[in-house]
């Protein structure tokens, strides 16, 4: 017996906007449509759902915004963008710029190193597209459904670029706005880049939700950094999913920061498509209040002789949440393996929680695998050591928890985005913890 589907009051309206506004988005209808109709079959995910088991997406988001297909924002200056971008800003990078799903050609410098070409045509082109995205995932679907724009980004067969680039995307509604927007990255064989994400509001009264979702290809030795920044706000859902795939040799070296937003869940699926491949993915999340944070991997290693590595943290005050889960899939064939995983949690507050949900499948015999996660409080005997040595309280529990948040930093290569990044942390350790700490 089939049972109807009762969709809720967010996606009843998500589905009515695709249709007042399709004229309005660029590309294929047809192949919106067909999404939004994949999308409505499985509806918002939910608990029942294995992967959605501690984000209950369906229950959390009650109402969702208007689908920006136009500019529905402020306007943005550079002196506005530098602003709110931080240390992000003194950075010397290629930059694109978007305002709320829009594209801000005036902001953005799309020649250079990086060939930048608007994402739309290689969504509608037909025939195969390698991909490590899931065929049958809701967020996805809703992305293709209502994406507004994105950059097809590509690099050279054998070009080192050493200039990152800097792809913004900045909220500015204060009515709330339903965001989506759609990036491919393609590193060409023995080329080597790195490339920043950075999403972020332009004020705390920035509201909406947003989808984003980049698909990555890595060509035979090629190699990738990349940063993904999320202080989308304290009034704004984000999802954000990346798929990776991984040619022969290549090297995919990642790192996610969430920060200062409501809710934030950011997937990565990874696949390794040919022999010596290497992924080392790590993160940091950062939530007090009721900010919920959500880190979901999955790492395919198709083939032999391929190398992962996952580590992440999170540092939760008050009633925050914060969820890992890490599933690492070891094929028949890909003996070989070497996979390892760990999870650290810092508890600020009873009040505060951490789910940590770790997977090995493993069909393959000669493999080293692993994974660990730990929950803990402040060290009182660390604490004890400080102020034995006349370092006040708050203090030394400002320094102990900087030193347990920025040791991940470690593993990012480029010292310049890793200061930078070390900026923001810091920047979240005196606003959301410090003040707790004196």
């Amino acid at each position: 017996m089939n049972v109807a589907l009762i969709k809720t009051k967010a996606e009843q309206f998500l589905a009515s906007e695709l249709q007042a506004k399709l004229a309005e988005l660029p590309g294929s209808r047809a192949k919106r449509v067909e999404a939004m109709e994949r999308f409505g079959a499985r509806g918002l995910p939910h608990r029942q759902v294995e992967a959605w088991k501690y984000t209950d997406l369906r229950n959390i988001l009650k109402d969702a915004g208007p689908v920006a297909s136009a500019k529905v924002g402020g306007v943005v200056d550079r002196a506005g963008l530098d602003r709110v971008l931080g240390p992000f800003a003194a950075l010397d990078t290629q930059r694109v710029v978007f305002i709320d799903g829009q594209l801000d050609s005036g902001l953005s410098e799309l020649s250079g190193a990086f060939s930048v070409k608007p994402v739309q045509p290689a969504l509608d082109a037909e025939g195969p597209v390698t991909s490590a995205l899931p065929e049958q995932e809701a967020i996805v679907d809703l992305n293709r459904a209502l994406v507004s724009a994105g950059v097809d980004v590509s690099v050279a067969a054998g070009a080192q670029i050493s200039r990152p680039l800097l792809i913004v995307n900045l909220a500015t509604s204060q009515t709330g706005a339903f965001v989506s927007i759609r990036h491919r990255l393609s590193i060409g064989a023995d080329a080597a880049a790195t490339v920043i994400e950075w999403h972020g509001a332009i004020s705390e009264e920035a509201r909406g939700q947003q989808t984003v979702v980049s698909d990555v290809v890595l060509g035979d030795r090629a190699a990738l950094q990349h940063i993904q920044v999320g202080l989308e706000g304290r009034n704004r859902f984000s999802l954000v999913t990346t798929g990776c795939v991984l040619g022969a040799e290549a090297s995919y070296r990642a790192f996610q920061l969430s920060a200062s937003v409501a809710l934030a869940r950011r997937q990565s699926f990874i696949r390794y498509d040919g022999e010596g491949g290497k992924i080392d993915i790590s993160g940091l999340m950062l939530a007090h209040g009721s900010e919920h944070c959500d880190t979901t991997l999955v790492i395919d290693h198709a083939v032999p002789s391929c190398e992962s590595r996952e580590h992440f943290k999170a540092v939760l005050n008050d009633a925050a949440r914060a969820v890992f889960q890490a599933k690492v899939i070891v094929r028949q064939d890909a003996q070989k393996t070497d996979g390892k995983q760990m999870a650290n949690a810092l508890m600020l507050s009873p009040a505060a929680e951490f789910d940590s949900k770790p997977e090995l499948e493993i069909y393959a015999d000669d493999v080293v695998c692993g994974h660990g996660a730990t929950v803990a409080e402040i060290d009182e005997d660390m604490l004890f050591y400080l102020r034995s040595r006349g370092i006040p309280e708050g203090t030394a529990r400002a320094l102990l928890i900087e030193s347990f948040a920025t040791e991940v930093l470690d593993k990012i290569e480029d010292e310049r985005v890793r200061e930078s990044l070390r900026q923001v942390v810091l920047g979240w350790l005196a606003t959301g913890v410090a003040g707790d700490a004196s």
